[in-house]
């Protein structure tokens, strides 16, 4: 990885929305660690929907740049942009081999939604895609990042994911409400992206964070800096300024709630 202090360390937020969000892309995130003088990158893909991949491309014309995508979840919102993504880097002639991590069978989703979408060419693809199995509770060093993983409260299991470089840290949730676990994972980061479908338990959907309930958990977690994500669609246009207000009132945490194409500094 080089020398960590000469390293910009970037998070682009590729997309905010939620699945149905006619405005804003899925919620996908690129992080970006480049040496000091362009050399010796990391480029990680947080999940990837219906909406992300074009947004990816649109950033990013290299097809050799990226080198690992994270999936939390197998709804659509979060990977079904996953075989767009495979086509373009085989039309594009990617060689170098891609990294899925993701947890138990999420590579075998990933090549079933890609026989899905164009079948027979997971067999033509002209890189290989190498698996790395990421579970609740486990810790593995891939591209030189530690990355660990615990599961929230979702219709369907999702892991959130802590990754830290020698002198950064990232969470990003996935989808669903916080746990126990996942405060324990976010412990002292630097920075987390967390969904808030809603603003409060009044109007809560089940399996989906709320705002005053992911600013409590990163206050309890003692996150450094917090992004809201994935709010929902009618939430955002018409409670705006309601939650522009609950986060001026949060003075001991720095939140914000990115706009789809941010790009925000992590070191």
């Amino acid at each position: 990885m080089g020398n960590e202090s000469k390293r910009s360390v970037t998070v682009r937020f590729l997309g905010v929305g939620e699945a149905c969000d006619e405005t804003q892309p899925n919620t996908s995130i690129v992080i970006e660690a480049q040496a000091a003088g362009g050399s010796g990158g990391l480029q990680i893909l947080l999940d990837c929907g219906f909406s992300a991949t074009h947004r990816y491309f649109q950033a990013c014309a290299d097809p050799e740049a990226l080198d690992v995508l994270w999936v939390s979840h197998f709804h659509g919102d979060h990977f079904f942009g996953v075989p767009l993504l495979l086509l373009r880097f085989w039309e594009m002639k990617r060689l170098k081999p891609l990294i899925v991590v993701s947890q138990p069978g999420g590579l075998d989703m990933v090549l079933r939604a890609m026989d899905l979408a164009y079948p027979g060419f997971s067999e033509r693809l002209t890189f290989p895609l190498e698996e790395v199995v990421l579970d609740a509770g486990d810790a593995k060093e891939v591209c030189g990042v530690m990355w660990r993983a615990a599961q929230t409260e979702h219709g369907r299991k999702n892991l959130s994911v802590r990754i830290d470089g020698p002198s950064w840290s990232f969470f990003f949730s996935g989808d669903g409400r916080p746990t126990a676990e996942t405060e324990k994972l976010a412990n002292h980061c630097d920075f987390a992206a967390h969904e808030a479908f809603v603003i409060d338990g009044a109007d809560s959907v089940p399996g989906h964070g709320t705002v005053h309930g992911c600013l409590r958990w990163a206050g309890a977690a003692g996150v450094k800096r917090l992004a809201l994500v994935h709010i929902q669609r009618d939430v955002r246009r018409t409670q705006w300024q309601a939650i522009r207000r609950i986060l001026e009132s949060s003075a001991d945490l720095e939140v914000m709630v990115p706009e789809s194409g941010e790009i925000v500094d992590l070191l």
